[in-house]
């Protein structure tokens, strides 16, 4: 991975999220729904509630909101049934895509997503056509602002909580971990005092596509179409986006 910040693209999807705070609390409930339906409700013994938790709050959703969803999940209040669906598929210039989803509607769901490939120029594949390109990891971002304290200080602090590689760049240092020691190692970060600019277990191309300025324009319209519909959770790609602002 190293060689390619990853800080823009998340920033870009990010920057997007922010301006719909209401669709991402409903995104949220979600997802808490379906951790503490498959894992309980306790985030003390479910690590994937924990982390849909700590996501939750990073966006601002309110505590109340919070508990609502994880009290639907193990039956205390009556609420709909989501089930997590994967769709993978092809942009402008090949681009490899992979369409997370939580629905109480499969066949909703697919028919919306399967009309967005189709109206931005992509195609919607079979399950596993593009899955082996991505990997799952651990993603953490402390910007250079917000730290004064020396690189390899903080390289060393990252390694020895368990992370697998930090990239240093002109505004930021991204450290990337396992799946299953990214809170070791986010919870090892905080306590020394630095702060995060993000933190998730996200989804990374091992390889980019460079797509021309037309196919770029098609593939940005086709990930803000996809990221609109009501039952997408996120759209992960590895297309090299000219204009990521």
């Amino acid at each position: 991975m190293a060689g390619h910040s990853k800080w823009k693209n998340i920033q870009r999807r990010k920057n997007a999220q922010d301006a719909k705070k209401g669709k991402i609390f409903m995104k949220m409930a979600k997802e808490l729904y379906v951790a503490a339906k498959d894992g309980g409700g306790d985030p003390e013994m479910n690590p994937s509630l924990r982390l849909a938790i700590d996501k939750a709050k990073a966006n601002n959703m309110p505590n109340d909101n919070i508990d609502r969803a994880i009290k639907k999940a193990t039956g205390d209040l009556d609420g709909a049934n989501y089930e997590e669906v994967i769709y993978e598929g092809y942009g402008p210039g090949g681009a490899a895509i992979m369409v997370e989803l939580l629905t109480d509607n499969k066949n909703r769901a697919a028919s919306d997503v399967r009309h967005g490939f189709s109206k931005h120029g992509g195609n919607l594949g079979e399950n596993g056509c593009v899955a082996f390109m991505f990997d799952r990891k651990g993603y953490i971002v402390i910007e250079r602002s917000t730290t004064s304290l020396d690189e390899d200080m903080m390289m060393l602090s990252a390694i020895e909580a368990g992370a697998e590689e930090m990239e240093t760049n002109e505004d930021t240092f991204e450290i990337f971990t396992t799946p299953d020691q990214f809170q070791d190692v986010k919870k090892q970060l905080i306590n020394e005092g630095y702060e995060l600019a993000t933190a998730e277990v996200t989804m990374f191309p091992q390889t980019y596509a460079s797509l021309s300025d037309t196919e770029s324009e098609k593939m940005s319209n086709l990930i803000d179409h996809l990221e609109e519909l009501e039952d997408v959770q996120e759209v992960y790609h590895n297309a090299e986006l000219n204009d990521v602002e």
